[in-house]
């Protein structure tokens, strides 16, 4: 058996294949550049490819609005840029509340958010019951975001690596990370033996699986592990277009064209580092929750359950932008479970910030300098540099 090395020279290395990594690669080719991308296992296979499927932008920290209008006009582009429309629609996302405290936080997001323009509306009373007769009693209002949406993750994923490898990056699947070095100009990103990239630029897009990664540039993360637990139903008769959710957290579902109704909440659990699945517990809550806000479910079927692994940092933000100690590094990883939609943004800001330096886009409150003390990066950059 051949031991040899096959070592690349690139502009950019990306660590891990999800929707952040992937699209990142393809707008670095975009603009001419160089990379080759790294993923563990397939391309969308992980969290980017089984989580639920919501596009929105509703609901998610102001900090965070940005990115997802940026993000929002690279999905209404999709079958251009990607090759295919993966099942996206622009359906609307309506978050429901189920006392007057909900309705009072959902209009005080609605003010929050009102410089985004996302439309929001807020619908109660005979409206509510006009517009949504499959709605079960507990509902007393929601707010309704209409060009908010759903499409496939197993679909979209996917694309974007296939697009950036059209495109010219390097995409190695099957390819896991055991090893990377800095000697102050260059990276080596290692596989074993099979193969070392080396570039200037590095970009850590690996998930939940990130965090070692930046502790090995001396920015140690608390980021943790959480497994969603996911369900689908037999196809039912088509009654709703929005994706739903809900305000103060729990169920989240969608209907998909051929009748099944993708729904989430509670936890999974962990086999062990790289699977997981949903708990019986966890189903048969998340089986009652959805009855009571949708009766029509009482009699169907969940066909398929499952979970995946997700990473989340204690602030529920992203880490995202340039490394606090060593040049050359970037960060694009702790989404806590709602980077779908945001991710072909994402990708955009790390193309800017490997290329360029800089974004055009606001991200200085997901900077990983919340996490890293000072004093700590100033000694690991030194030490990096030595």
């Amino acid at each position: 058996m051949s031991t040899t090395t096959r070592t690349i020279d690139t502009d950019v290395a990306i660590v891990g294949g999800g929707i952040m990594g992937a699209s990142a690669a393809l707008a670095l080719r975009r603009k001419g550049v160089s990379v080759v991308l790294l993923e563990r296992d397939l391309c969308g296979s992980r969290s980017s490819g089984v989580n639920y499927g919501g596009v929105r932008r509703q609901g998610r920290p102001v900090s965070q609005l940005p990115l997802a209008q940026r993000a929002h006009q690279v999905w209404a582009n999709l079958p251009a840029l990607i090759g295919t429309d993966g099942e996206y629609q622009r359906s609307g996302h309506f978050k429901i509340g189920r006392s007057e405290a909900d309705m009072a936080s959902l209009e005080a997001y609605a003010n929050l958010s009102r410089d985004f323009d996302l439309g929001i509306q807020l619908i109660s009373g005979t409206t509510l019951r006009e517009r949504c007769p499959w709605l079960g009693g507990r509902a007393v209002g929601g707010s309704l975001c209409p060009d908010d949406g759903q499409a496939n993750p197993r679909l979209v994923s996917p694309a974007f690596a296939l697009a950036a490898r059209r495109a010219g990056a390097q995409i190695l699947e099957r390819t896991p990370m055991t090893s990377v070095e800095h000697d102050g100009k260059l990276f080596t990103v290692r596989s074993g033996t099979a193969v070392a990239v080396r570039a200037p630029v590095l970009i850590n897009c690996a998930g939940a699986w990130a965090g070692a990664l930046a502790a090995q540039f001396g920015e140690a993360v608390p980021i943790h592990s959480g497994h969603p637990a996911m369900a689908v139903t037999e196809p039912l008769p088509f009654f709703m277009h929005w994706s739903l959710g809900v305000e103060g957290g729990g169920i989240y579902c969608r209907q998909v064209a051929r009748g099944n109704l993708v729904l989430g909440g509670g936890s999974g659990v962990a086999l062990d580092a790289d699977r997981a699945r949903s708990e019986r517990s966890a189903i048969a809550t998340l089986a009652v929750q959805a009855v009571e806000l949708l009766p029509a479910l009482k009699n169907a079927h969940f066909i398929r359950t499952w979970s995946g692994t997700e990473g989340y940092l204690p602030d529920r933000q992203p880490v995202l932008g340039p490394s606090s100690t060593t040049p050359g590094l970037i960060h694009g990883f702790g989404f806590a479970g709602a980077g779908f939609q945001i991710g072909p943004g994402v990708g955009e800001v790390l193309a800017e910030l490997a290329r360029d330096g800089r974004s055009t886009t606001p991200i200085d409150a997901f900077a990983i300098e919340r996490f890293v003390p000072k004093a700590v990066a100033e000694v690991a950059s030194t030490a990096a540099a030595q």
